[in-house]
Parts: structure tokens; sequence; C-alpha cells
């Protein structure tokens, strides 16, 4: 068997760091000359107008989750949900000084800077979910307003607390980001591979070391993650991202720690990937669309 075909996710906590990261690099210090809006449904607010931001420089860039941050001027923000088909192009000069048209492609929002460099926004396919929110304050933001605490700021008491106060099975708890925020499907198969769980396995039923376990191994593998993508242009960090998973979109290829083979399960929109040597002791998972799952 060979590993199905790579399906794009929403980035999580690592990749949107790495953006973060770049933005820190090539844009903080610049003034945005031009905001131009394509995809007027990408634009979550109305007030203030992207007009307001010609001629403010750009003061930080940070993440809340998975959501990325940008600081313009004073008291301003641009946040922005890149939904699973988003991402962000840094342009060391644009073809045309041309404002952008309506529908102009893939491109969402396009930021002009005044060195001649920027990044635009796109969004490719049909179901256009990218969102982007200017705002005075990021809680503003009704996704980010909601968020738990970073997967890499939380302390294990605070993990154990939140792990547990909220009940189910761990692979749902861990990408449930009113839980922890920054975790989503790729990583958490990585970190449930890691600490040797079920992603099936309940929440309330979790020993002490098995909540210890998750924690350090959720730390190892974000921490892993980031180290590698930070540094990396934005066009390869998808790559990197692909490159450095163990079981994630690796279904039928051998698990690289006992080499049994990476099994899959399927729902309607996305999969999970796990090793049942490691994870399940050695009992396959049922695929949830036939029956129930084993636990």
């Amino acid at each position: 068997m060979v590993a199905k075909r790579y399906r794009e996710e929403v980035p999580e906590l690592p990749e949107v760091e790495a953006l973060a990261a770049y933005l820190r690099e090539r844009a903080v210090g610049r003034t945005v000359e031009r905001f131009e809006v394509a995809s007027f449904s990408a634009l979550k607010t109305y007030d203030p107008q992207p007009s307001a931001l010609a001629g403010l420089p750009v003061t930080s860039a940070g993440r809340h989750g998975k959501f990325l941050d940008a600081g313009i001027g004073d008291d301003l923000h641009l946040i922005v949900h890149l939904a699973r088909a988003g991402w962000l192009h840094y342009r060391d000069s644009f073809k045309s000084p041309a404002p952008l048209k309506p529908g102009s492609g893939p491109i969402a929002i396009r930021v002009r800077l005044d060195d001649g460099s920027g990044f635009d926004l796109t969004e490719a396919g049909t179901q256009k979910s990218l969102a982007a929110y200017l705002v005075r304050d990021p809680s503003e933001v009704p996704g980010v307003a909601r968020l738990g605490p970073d997967a890499l700021a939380v302390s294990l008491e605070e993990f154990a607390t939140r792990i547990r106060g909220r009940k189910g099975q761990i692979k749902g708890v861990l990408v449930d980001q009113e839980v922890l925020a920054g975790i989503g499907n790729a990583y958490s198969d990585e970190i449930l591979h890691a600490a040797k769980l079920s992603p099936f396995a309940l929440t309330g039923k979790l020993s002490d070391e098995q909540i210890a376990t998750l924690y350090e191994a959720m730390r190892a593998i974000e921490t892993d993650a980031v180290e590698r993508s930070v540094g990396q242009k934005a066009a390869e960090l998808k790559g990197e991202k692909r490159a450095g998973m163990r079981v994630h979109a690796r279904t039928g290829m051998p698990c690289p720690v006992c080499g049994d083979t990476v099994r899959e399960v399927s729902f309607a929109d996305k999969s999970l990937q796990y090793c049942a040597t490691c994870q399940t002791g050695g009992k396959p998972l049922a695929d949830r669309r036939l029956s129930k799952l084993v636990r």
C-alpha cells in the first residue's frame, strides 16, 4: 500500500508561528502603502476601513492559536484565519502597481508596503473560508475570544484540568480550540502517536501518568515543529510540515517506530492516522462510517 494524497488542512500552531516570524523579519518596520481587498467576503469587519491602514507602520507579528496577528500602527490589528485552503505569500515586488480588481483569482487581500514588497492572502478552491479582521483589540474576533490557553504556554496542571474538564475522546478534545489553542488534525495525530494513546481514549479514563506523557508529547511535537518551521520561507512550510510527520497522512506506510502499517479512520471531510501496535495494543480501529470505534 502507499500513502494517500495529502489533504490540505488548516495551518496549525507551528506554521502560523513561522509565518509570524517571517513577517517580523520582512514586514515589521515597513509602512503600509495600500491595503487592497479583492474578495469582500474575506474581510469580516467594516470599522476601521481598509483605507485607514495607509501610512501606518507594521509594528508586530504574532499569533493567537491558529490565528495570525499583524499589528499595524498604535492600536490596529490584522487578524487572519487561513482556513483549509488559505495561505500567505510574501512578494519582494508586485508585477503591477494597479489596484486589485474584485474577484482577482485566488487573491483575497493584498498588503503593499513602502519598499515595494508586501504579501497576498490567497485562497484556493470554491469554498471560501479564509477570514480577515481589522480590529483594535484581538478579542473583538469571536474565534480569538473563545480560545483556551496556548498549547505551548499551558502548564501541566492546567493541561490536566482542561483535558479532564472536557468529556469525550481525546482526539476531539485536543483539537477543540476552546480547550487548547493551536493544535489541529495533523499534529494531534502526531502527539497521540508519540504518547502511545488511542485517538478514541476517553479523557475521563486517562491516568495521571497518561496525562503527563500526553503533555510531554504535545510539548515535544509542537516545539520540534516550530523549530523546523521558523526560518523557512512561506512557500516551503507545507512541504516541511509533511516531511516531519510520522503517522499523519502516511496511511499504508510503515510506522517509523515499530514498522507496523499506519492505518486510517475516515470521516466526511477529514481523516486521522494512527499505528495500532503503538497506540491501540495491536487492535485496529473500525471505520467510524461503518461501525463503532474500538476504545
